[in-house]
């Protein structure tokens, strides 16, 4: 299986520490050796940076380690192959265009038996399981919203897109992520975690690397940050372990959506205020 990294914050920061760490795993300390890949958000640009060399050897990986690019949205993956061969084409994050806005998705399972709607546009460039599942969302996303001009926000998307998560995921194991630039939606099947920072900063420890960091002094009193990743990616921090079936959405560096049970829909959701700073305050609806 492969791994994923995803991160939400509502100031840009960098992931040059946790890149680190997580790029191990790409051949040093585990073996998803068949490429790897990491998309940048800054605003509407997007920068995706890929290698079908394994990342702890790479040597644009290491560029990447050592070069702090400051995003509000990241989504990275390192591979091992279960379908299609070890080739650029196939590795993570896919991108699409839509509506203006650049999606990117990244995936970790094993899906079986998918086939895309007569009316799907989009075509996998690759020949695996997650790029053809991008290829349907991104399909189903497009028809369920065609007659729009202008690109859906993130409360409009989040019950769609739980939807086609929902499906995909009756397939085998769906662990994703995906992101238009401005909300990061994650959908687990088997095994998410993630950790939320904010003041007072922690010391941080890497699983995978003798690193450890003082994120105090890099982050301002007010920033947010949520980090996702398959296996938590440092020590003595509080990780918290997704739920089978849980679909979530990340923005500005918080959950604003968390449906917890795909049978009834049940789910918590933030509400924003004018201000796009998101309160406490958890609704809990049925339908």
């Amino acid at each position: 299986m492969c791994q994923l990294m995803g991160m939400s914050c509502n100031n840009r920061a960098a992931t040059t520490f946790s890149f680190n760490g997580f790029s191990a795993r790409g051949g040093l300390t585990a073996d998803h050796v068949d490429g790897w890949g990491i998309a940048f958000y800054d605003g509407h640009g997007c920068r995706v940076f890929q290698d079908d060399q394994p990342a702890s050897e790479s040597t644009l990986a290491e560029y990447v380690r050592s070069h702090p690019i400051k995003s509000s949205v990241v989504v990275a993956h390192v591979r091992k192959a279960t379908q299609g061969d070890v080739h650029a084409a196939n590795c993570h994050p896919f991108q699409r265009e839509w509506l203006g806005r650049t999606w990117v998705f990244a995936h970790n399972g094993d899906l079986r038996n998918l086939q895309a709607p007569k009316w799907c546009q989009d075509v996998p460039v690759g020949t695996t399981d997650s790029e053809h599942a991008f290829c349907i969302l991104m399909g189903r996303l497009r028809h369920h919203f065609k007659d729009r001009q202008e690109p859906p926000e993130w409360l409009e998307l989040a019950p769609v897109l739980s939807a086609i998560t929902s499906d995909l995921a009756q397939h085998g194991n769906l662990n994703m992520m995906l992101s238009d630039g401005h909300a990061l939606f994650v959908h687990c099947s088997t095994q998410l975690h993630q950790v939320t920072r904010r003041h007072p900063f922690p010391h941080a420890r890497l699983v995978d690397r003798d690193l450890t960091l003082d994120l105090g002094p890099l982050n301002a009193p007010t920033d947010i940050m949520t980090l996702l990743a398959t296996e938590p990616l440092t020590l003595d921090e509080p990780w918290q372990a997704l739920q089978t079936g849980e679909f979530c959405v990340y923005v500005k560096g918080q959950a604003v959506w968390r449906e917890l049970n795909p049978e009834t829909k049940a789910f918590a959701v933030a509400v924003p205020d004018p201000d796009l700073q998101y309160r406490a305050s958890i609704q809990a609806v049925a339908t």
